[in-house]
């Protein structure tokens, strides 16, 4: 172990110290771990400091031209895990993959700096590298309402599964913020409100999530219908009245999209639609932003103004000043 691992080990402590979520904190590890690998071996590098910009360049570079799952940071693994078995190995890295250890990098490099460990910031003068804005996919009515009608609301997981997609649908949160709900606790009927605790947001803030009316009777409905069957503190259990976990759901959700004919579809659309119905609908981007819990509203912004012309063609025609122009 050289000097960069343990202040790996340090900056990883101290992201799970601020509460970073083990998911974000992990991805932070292993990008950093894989980029250790490479400055051991090209460049003899043990410690943070020693890291210039052209380091990270060739390092950047060196992720475009090889293939994913070519390189990881325990050799044990390739025996357990067999990556050379899958079908995308050897594949180029995408863009938006290359982004995500750029922005992790920053991360780590910014808080060495800013906590005066090194000296200067390698990373401070490397951008995220430009890609096409790919638009986010858009569920039409019709194609959401085949979906609803695709469930067997006769079995007990089908009908839960049929709430939360319709309750994702309506309030915008996200999937793992939906399954951590505990009725009693978090649901408040009378306001139309859940409440989402910070431990169980992505931004690690408190805020809460408005529902509908139709949406409130579906609730309650199905509450009633659980508590026939199941003993649990949370809305959405399973059959043995545990928490659903996230990729049991996302398992479940794409075998829903295979019955109407769409194999592209996951649980994160509903939250998309949810967005772009929003900004459709009337309803402004700040707003949008704190239902949705974002950090700020550049972030919202960069993830849902990418309005197609018959989308603003359709906003045009309810705001345009000559027609509400008042005699």
């Amino acid at each position: 172990m050289e000097r960069i691992d343990f202040e790996i080990d340090d900056f990883i402590n101290y992201c799970d110290y601020k509460g970073l979520s083990k998911k974000t904190y992990g991805s932070y590890e292993q990008s950093l771990r894989l980029l250790v690998i490479y400055l051991k071996e090209q460049f003899k590098i043990t410690k943070t400091e020693q890291v210039k910009e052209k380091h990270l360049k060739e390092y950047i570079n060196n992720l475009k031209e090889r293939g994913k799952y070519t390189v990881v940071y325990n050799e044990k693994t390739k025996k357990m895990n067999n990556p050379q078995n899958r079908g995308d190995f050897g594949k180029k890295v995408s863009i938006v993959t290359i982004n995500n250890y750029i922005r992790n990098m920053r991360v780590y490099f910014n808080y060495m700096y800013e906590n005066r460990m090194i000296k200067s910031n390698p990373i401070s003068k490397i951008k995220i590298i430009k890609t096409p804005r790919k638009v986010k996919e858009y569920l039409e009515d019709e194609m959401f309402n085949r979906l609803l009608k695709c469930f067997d609301l006769s079995k007990f997981h089908e009908y839960r599964d049929y709430v939360i997609t319709q309750l994702i649908f309506d309030t915008g949160m996200r999937l793992g913020e939906c399954l951590a709900i505990r009725d009693e606790s978090d649901i408040n009927f009378n306001d139309r409100t859940i409440f989402l605790p910070a431990d169980n947001t992505k931004g690690k803030k408190d805020r809460y999530v408005f529902f509908s009316v139709k949406m409130g009777t579906e609730l309650r409905r199905w509450l009633q219908y659980r508590d026939r069957y199941k003993d649990s503190e949370f809305c959405f259990c399973t059959t043995r009245g545990s928490k659903l976990e996230i990729r049991s759901f996302e398992s479940n959700f794409t075998n829903y999209g295979e019955r109407i004919n769409k194999k592209d579809i996951h649980p994160h659309m509903l939250r998309n639609n949810f967005a772009k119905r929003f900004l459709m609908n009337g309803g402004d981007i700040y707003t949008l932003s704190k239902i949705l819990g974002h950090s700020s509203v550049k972030v919202t912004e960069e993830c849902y103004l990418d309005l197609e012309t018959e989308d603003l063609r359709k906003q045009y025609q309810r705001y345009s000043p000559l027609m509400n122009l008042k005699k």
